[in-house]
């Protein structure tokens, strides 16, 4: 006869921000039982002040992500201003390696961290890749060229492994927070994070805003980006790196609470099943604090019970495939995926491009009587993208994701994009006859184009339970 399972000891981690569910329920001794009750508990739970510290955690990492990806388009402009005297701009194949380096190294952190979040757990991955975005961001703010080294290519291999953090981040942060979200409460939650996209490229355009009026006196006596030398030079050289390292800020603050939470239960039960880390109690948790060592004899007893009284599956490749050979498990992971890569064509496209789409249409440079000016016009008129488009949009998103729901908002979204993005080509060869009407109708059909992004949030949260 099998031995009944004893009480386990509680798992590690918990602060403010994540509660540890798991050891509410430590001393209930079959495991299957303590699954469900702490599971439930994680659904049922009422809204609150916990879940407002939790989506600010991890949102954090999505407004520093937002800020070091999206301030690149304002970077390159400086850049050339300050190491191409007399041109004043990059070359177009420097300029889109720079923009184009850092969604590169997405790609590889969200594979990479990913794979290892589901293989090691999302507790031992969660805040290593935003010491990498720290890292990175300080030695990309540090850097220097030299007769042996190009300026523009250390840039480039910074923002790579910049992006290899936020890559990682990407994954992380929703996975949690959908973890640890409430059922009747994860679209909000999960659309909140997101949002703080928004958040990071507005505080972007606003640093830029500041720096400029810092400098002031310096910008003013360069009458355009060619002639930008002496004091402008070394005023331009100081506020790229000043709005570079501003990102290292936030995630700094977040560290801490990446580092401390708990493991996620979901996690904890039915993929590691290792239920027998020692740890502090609930209220510890609460108060943030870390109290209690691990007993190594209650660890393996426990580890040994689970393996053989847990009744969850273990999930393997084997899973992945037969789960993914039916058409309707797969069409949904290509219609997620498919959206998401469908709008960030367009999304990415164009944020990475907001300075030089500004100077382009001639808000930033036609009325500009120095550096000044420009650096100026092409920081609020980031401002005014952002805050009158993205960031309504996605707290629309917010407010309605679990009303309308993720389906509805998504094929909205979709389609207000699609007669935006037709209308704003057709409209392109009587544009410039229309200039009379001023800076504000050159900014609209750009400005419309940014405010159904609200639709963003909603490849991932149509795979997320209801």
């Amino acid at each position: 006869m099998a031995a009944t399972p004893g009480p386990v000891a509680k798992t590690s981690g918990g602060n403010n921000a994540f509660h540890n569910f798991h050891n509410d329920f430590a001393h209930i001794a079959d495991p299957n039982e303590r699954r469900r009750l702490a599971l439930a508990e994680i659904d049922k739970a009422p809204f609150g002040w916990y879940h407002v510290r939790a989506c600010i955690v991890a949102g954090v990492g999505f407004f520093t992500d937002s800020y070091d990806i999206f301030c690149v388009s304002m970077l390159t402009i400086m850049l050339g201003i300050v190491y191409y005297p007399g041109k004043g701009k990059l070359a177009t194949s420097s300029d889109n390696a720079i923009k184009l380096s850092t969604s590169a190294g997405t790609v590889i952190g969200q594979l990479g961290f990913g794979m290892l979040a589901d293989i090691v757990g999302r507790k031992r991955m969660y805040g290593l890749e935003l010491i990498v975005i720290i890292f990175a961001t300080l030695a990309q703010a540090l850097t220097a060229g030299s007769p042996s080294t190009s300026l523009v290519g250390l840039i480039i291999f910074w923002r790579v492994v910049m992006g290899v953090g936020i890559g990682g981040d990407y994954p992380l942060s929703s996975i949690i927070t959908s973890e640890f979200a409430t059922t009747k409460w994860r679209g909000a939650m999960m659309a909140a994070v997101f949002a703080m996209q928004g958040i990071g490229q507005l505080v972007a355009a606003l640093v830029m805003m500041f720096l400029t009026l810092g400098f002031k006196s310096s910008l003013e006596g360069a009458p355009d980006t060619k002639h930008c030398t002496g004091d402008c030079q070394v005023a331009v050289d100081k506020m790229w790196r000043t709005l570079v390292g501003f990102g290292a800020v936030p995630a700094c603050i977040a560290l801490y609470y990446r580092l401390t939470i708990p493991e996620t239960p979901r996690y904890t039960f039915d993929v590691a099943r290792d239920v027998e880390q020692a740890d502090e109690d609930v209220k510890a948790y609460m108060t943030g604090k870390r109290e209690g060592d691990t007993d190594e004899i209650a660890r393996a007893q426990v580890h040994a019970s689970a393996k053989s009284n847990l009744q969850v599956p273990k999930a393997s490749w084997s899973d992945f495939c037969q789960h993914y050979s039916k058409w309707k498990n797969l069409s949904i992971l290509i219609g997620t995926a498919g959206s998401w890569f469908c709008l960030d064509v367009a999304f990415y496209g164009l944020s990475l491009n907001n300075g030089t789409i500004l100077k382009v249409i001639g808000y930033s440079s036609k009325d500009a009587n120095n550096m000044y000016e420009f650096l100026y016009n092409t920081a609020v008129g980031n401002i005014i993208i952002v805050l009158a488009g993205a960031v309504p949009g996605y707290w629309v998103s917010v407010a309605t994701i679990d009303t309308l729901g993720r389906k509805t908002i998504q094929l909205g979204g979709f389609i207000i994009l699609t007669i935006l993005f037709i209308v704003s080509c057709c409209r392109g060869w009587w544009f410039t006859t229309l200039t009379c009407l001023g800076h504000g109708f050159r900014l609209q059909p750009y400005l419309l184009q940014r405010s159904p992004r609200y639709l963003r949030p909603c490849p991932v949260l149509l795979q997320l339970r209801p």
